[in-house]
């Protein structure tokens, strides 16, 4: 037994277990332990005050279950080697480390055609590259190189474990319980079949259950249009304070938030040159709200407001609407902000947004859930399932989020 051998108390799953010194280090490590700083569901709190966990405890929750998938799998007699067993649950650890503050909400708003999988995957190799190769099939996996290709879809697939912690933690902590699954039971029925992860037929109830969960947190949780509103005012908040900023206005900011307001770092520069991931490091939730709380007496009015109606929970009024509204619609609102605030029309679009909004339940032309029956037939789950309907499960569903600020909210 090696002495870092750690058991954690985990709310949704119970005790997690560091199977191995190497993850317990990679636990340790500060670009993980950064995680403890980013919330896992960006401003869902304002609409869920429970909605306070953070990227580090899911990332925790998903090597667990990953933990019982290759138990599970093994006693089937797929066979797993211990090596390949440390490198998957690495990757799945390792998942999500490159995620801006405030989780997805920010990561199109400071980098800029960079995810925050290649940023995760550029992290992995720094880490690799510290640890003298320790990564390397881990690093494989996660990018789908491994020759076992069922490793990857463990970790990254429309049944893998990072979905099926967040849905479970998610639920947990908003309190929303139609996105609670029965995450035990269906990695009880993972097997693999031509080297694909596939779910026995006796799994097939638990399945359905698991999409329309996923459907019903997409909408209910991840946009919730308050949550969207909460998310746009702090996109506006930081496009407001980059904009100043760039105009030579001194801002107060942490270095790291500084770097971010004062240029747009793109992928090119995170492969030139370490400074970008050095900084991006060190950049989490506190910055920004440290700087927000500052931001809300600058002389800048419309920084300021912004600042100030989402320290207060004073969030844009939002519309969710079936169709794009009409350009007329918004230039009306923008003009009546201008005059209202004796601002320019530039200034107050900040105070305007429009989101469009998207989501799939299910994408059977994609990494599609296949389901394995005694005889050895293959069927996809919609085929399988009895009361799922394959054109509502692959609906590309749409809606605008159209909204903005109440004149009662105004300076």
């Amino acid at each position: 037994m090696y002495n870092k051998k750690k058991i954690i108390n985990d709310p949704v799953h119970g005790f997690i277990t560091i199977p191995s010194e190497m993850l317990y280090d990679l636990i340790q490590h500060p670009y993980f332990q950064r995680l403890n700083r980013i919330k896992q569901l960006g401003m869902s709190f304002l609409v869920y005050p429970g909605a306070q966990h953070t990227r580090f405890q899911h990332s925790l929750g998903t090597m667990h279950l990953m933990s019982e998938s290759i138990a599970q799998l093994r006693a089937k007699g797929i066979e797993i080697t211990e090596e390949e067993s440390s490198a998957v649950l690495a990757a799945i650890l390792l998942h999500d480390i490159g995620h801006a503050p405030f989780s997805h909400v920010l990561e199109d708003t400071l980098t800029k055609d960079i995810t925050h999988e290649e940023i995760s995957l550029l992290m992995m190799q720094n880490i690799n590259q510290e640890m003298g190769g320790a990564l390397e099939m881990a690093i494989e996996i996660y990018q789908n190189r491994y020759h076992k290709k069922f490793l990857h879809q463990l970790v990254s697939s429309q049944l893998d474990m990072d979905r099926l912690d967040y849905l479970i933690r998610d639920s947990f902590f908003t309190g929303v319980v139609e996105g609670a699954v029965g995450a035990a039971r269906i990695i009880k029925m993972l097997n693999v079949y031509d080297d694909e992860l596939v779910v026995e037929a006796k799994g097939v109830y638990s399945i359905e259950k698991f999409l329309i969960a996923r459907r019903m947190m997409y909408w209910q949780v991840y946009l919730h249009k308050t949550s969207v509103s909460a998310e746009q005012v702090l996109i506006k908040t930081l496009e407001r304070a980059k904009e100043l900023s760039r105009k030579g206005y001194a801002l107060f900011a942490a270095p790291q938030l500084e770097y971010f307001l004062k240029k747009d770092v793109t992928k090119e520069d995170f492969l030139a040159s370490a400074e970008p991931l050095d900084y991006y490091s060190r950049f989490d939730d506190s910055d920004i709200m440290s700087a927000i709380k500052v931001w809300s007496t600058c002389d800048d009015k419309i920084l300021s407001l912004l600042c100030n109606n989402l320290m207060n929970r004073r969030l844009f009024k939002m519309e969710v609407r079936e169709h794009r509204p009409a350009k007329q619609e918004e230039n009306a609102l923008v003009k009546r902000f201008a005059d209202k605030l004796n601002i320019s029309e530039k200034e107050a679009r900040y105070l305007v947004t429009l989101h469009p909004a998207s989501a799939y339940t299910y994408r059977p032309k994609a990494d599609s859930i296949k389901v394995l029956y005694a005889e050895g037939e293959l069927k996809d789950i919609t085929e399988a399932s009895d009361i799922l309907n394959l054109t509502l499960l692959s609906k590309h569903e749409k809606k605008y989020y159209f909204g903005y600020v109440k004149d009662k909210d105004l300076l």
